[in-house]
This record gives structure tokens, sequence and C-alpha cells, in this order.
């Protein structure tokens, strides 16, 4: 069996890649490893709306069960609600059936500790390892207990609204829940801050999730808030553990820019601890220009949000996260958490009377050009060892006279190198991504 675990969890095309009979095994290795510590253990599941979650849920639940440790079911909720509920539950862990912004026929499981922290590298192993030797224990008095939460959308809205100090009535919003996990969740919320709000794209069937919907397919959102002039928009992907907005003329506003309006926010709060906020390599250089203007420290970390988060606690930092729209707000939670951001950003725009586009005139995005090369295992993996390279991309670099970067870095899943550039000049950039390819094609021969 090859490595389980990825940078979110375990994830795969249902029933070749992920199957009932792995999901009841991640159930019971798990409950096996964390009941060590610990007897009479309770577990959180919630998932998103995808067909495959019943039978993914009832073989996870049931691999629990036979370790003699009990379930509580939170049914159809955002991931972040699952990191959340388990602190407010006095849980010891959670799972959370998904697989994010993917189509319907992939899901995953994410795993969480009793803090609401994904589960860390040491421990995703043990389970593997646990997984490759596994037995099923069949001694039906050890079982655990199984219930259904009643409560725990509403204990989770309540709790996002308790985030902001103020209501957002008066404003026109558009609203996404790409057919996924905040499709209930999201118009208790926004009913409940008496906001004017319109859904789209929140009659799930199980099919459906992320088709041409959410934070990953915004041109229906952008189309929505100019033809009903609505304040902006917000677009969630298929788990609601990120979020990203549109402004009331349709352009887009992304991770980066949430970074940069809510950095300044808590700054002139003094607010901002170590006046410091997180992202990744790949975020936009405008980011890192809007920080030296500020006086903000910038820290970029490797390319995904639990990168992020590690840095954040390791150095006590309060906000970060990543371009796609996964923002962490570590005073309110442990994870990215779309519908977290998106009424802070409104909370924001209601203290300043401003309109979004407004806010988010404070960063400029450069123009970013990203291609892959398609390459070998051994290539991919050693690329960076060959000096003609190297030497070259430094080449390119000074064409960019400092208005601009590359970022040359393998895929962690693929046999591609990925090629990204950003500057001023699209055109300019673009070529320089093309001959940098061109380069590497010959040394590859």
């Amino acid at each position: 069996m090859g490595k389980l675990f990825g940078t979110d969890g375990v994830r795969g095309i249902v029933g070749s890649e992920l199957t009932i009979d792995l999901a009841m095994k991640i159930g019971a290795c798990t409950a096996k490893i964390l009941k060590r510590s610990k007897k009479n253990i309770t577990l959180l599941i919630g998932s998103d709306t995808r067909i495959s979650k019943d039978a993914l849920r009832l073989s996870l639940a049931s691999g629990i069960l036979s370790e003699g440790v009990n379930v509580i079911d939170l049914g159809i909720i955002p991931t972040p609600a699952v990191a959340y509920l388990i602190k407010r539950y006095n849980a010891d862990g959670g799972f959370v059936i998904s697989a994010s912004h993917n189509p319907s026929e992939y899901n995953g499981i994410k795993v969480f500790n009793e803090y609401g922290y994904k589960l860390d590298d040491n421990l995703e192993e043990e389970v593997e390892n646990l997984i490759n030797e596994f037995q099923l224990n069949k001694n039906v008095n050890e079982v655990g207990t199984y219930k259904i939460a009643e409560n725990a959308i509403d204990d989770y809205v309540s709790y996002l609204v308790s985030t902001i100090d103020r209501d957002l009535k008066g404003l026109k919003i558009g609203i996404d829940t790409a057919n996924g996990a905040a499709y209930k969740t999201a118009e208790l919320l926004f009913s409940k801050l008496n906001a004017s709000y319109k859904i789209i794209n929140n009659k799930p069937d199980g099919f459906n999730i992320n088709l041409n919907a959410g934070s990953t397919h915004l041109e229906a959102l952008q189309k929505f808030v100019i033809e009903n002039n609505l304040d902006c928009g917000i677009a969630f992907d298929g788990d609601a553990d990120r979020c990203l907005m549109i402004d009331n003329e349709g352009n887009v506003v992304d991770g980066d820019k949430i970074l940069a309006i809510c950095s300044k926010s808590l700054k002139e709060k003094e607010l901002l601890k170590n006046n410091t906020i997180v992202g990744t390599v790949m975020s936009n250089l405008g980011l890192n220009k809007y920080c030296e203007k500020e006086k903000i420290n910038f820290i970029a970390t490797k390319v995904g949000d639990r990168y992020v988060l590690q840095n954040m606690i390791e150095n006590n930092y309060i906000l970060g996260g990543e371009q796609s729209g996964h923002i962490i707000f570590k005073n309110y939670a442990t994870t990215g958490d779309g519908e977290l951001t998106a009424i802070q950003i409104l909370n924001i725009m209601q203290e300043k009377k401003q309109s979004l586009k407004e806010l988010a005139s404070i960063m400029e995005k450069y123009p970013q050009v990203l291609k892959n090369l398609e390459v070998s295992k051994e290539n991919r993996d050693n690329y960076q060892n060959n000096k003609e390279i190297q030497d070259y991309i430094e080449k390119c670099t000074l064409k960019l006279n400092g208005e601009g970067r590359i970022l040359v870095r393998p895929s962690g899943t693929e046999n591609l190198i990925r090629v990204m550039l950003e500057g001023k000049n699209i055109e300019v950039i673009n070529k320089i991504c093309d001959e940098i390819i061109d380069f590497m094609k010959k040394e590859f021969k």
C-alpha cells in the first residue's frame, strides 16, 4: 500500500482509491491510537454532501465502534465546524468525510485531534502502519456507542455570530454554497446576522457538489452579483473551509487580498500579534509589497494550510492563509473557515462603511503565469541539483528588475515541475516562463 495521508488527510476516487473497507480500517486504527492515553473516548464525524458520504460515514463509524470508542454523528456540516465542536463537546478528536473542492466522484477523510488541529504527521504514520497489519476487534462486549447530534449546526452558527460585534443589516449579499456542506449553515448564519442575502447552488443532490459552482468556479456568482445589484458575493468550496469573495463590480477578492484587508484592520486596532501574517510561497507578490508598505512582517511557508497553521502555532501569530481562500484566524479557529472569513470581512465593511472594492484596493495584485512541465520522476526530484537550470533561472530573474519573481517547484503528487512567474507586465512574464520551460526541456533530453 502506498502512502495514504496527503497534506489534507486521505483522498481519492471512491471505490478504487478510497474504499468502504479502507474507511473502516482508518476509523478502527485511529480510534485504537487515540484511546491509548484515555479511556471512554468520543470521536465526532461530519461530512459534506457527496453521494458516497453515508457508506463511508457508516463504515468509518463501524471501525471506531469496534474499538470500544464512542461516536457522535454531526451529519452534513462544514469541516471547520467539526474542528470547533470537538472542543465545544469535549470530544477527543473527529473526522470529516469530504474531498473539499474536488468533484463528487472523489471523497476523503480528514482527521482532527482533541484540540481541533489536523492530526500530525507522526500520528498519521502510526495509523498507516496499523492499517497494514489490521485485524478487526471481534469482541462485541467492547463496542462503543453511537449518537446523532441534535444541535450541531445551531451550536456552530451561534459561535460564528459571537465572533463579530455588529450585525450585517443593510448589506446585500450573494452566496454560493457550491451545493456543499454550507448549504444549511450559511442560510442560518446570515439570517441571524440580519443580512439581506440571496443564495445560489444550495440544493445538493449528492452529485452536484462543486459542479460549476463555488470557489473554484466563480463565473456564476460574478454574474449573479452584477445582475442583482448586490454589494458583494461569497463563494465557499465543498466543505466550506475556504472562501473567495466578489465585489459589487464582479472583481475577485482572493485569499491574498482578504489577508491584506484583515491585517490592516487588526493592525489599526493594535491586535495584529507580533505584527506578522503568514502566507505561502504561492502568495502573490502584491501581498509582499503591501506588507512592506504597511510595515507588516510577511512569512512564507510551503504550500498547504497545515504548514501555514504550523508556523502560526510555533511563532504565536494569529492571521495566515492561502491565495485559494483558506484563511486562519487563530483567535477563533484551529483551521481555515470560509464562513468565519466571510463575516470578518463583512464586519470590516460595516465598521469602516467602505465597499469591498475600496477595502481590496489597498493591495495591487501582480499578474501571474503558472505553467507545468511534464517530466520523469527522476527529473522532478533532482532538477534542483542541475546547475545550468539554476543559473538560467537566476539569469531570468534579473530580467524582472526587482519588479517580479520566479518560483520553480516540483508537484507533490504528479510528475510535473511547476513554473510560476509574477511581474507587472503579463507579456514579459509569459515570454520568460516559456523560455524557462524550453530551457529545461533541452536539459532533460
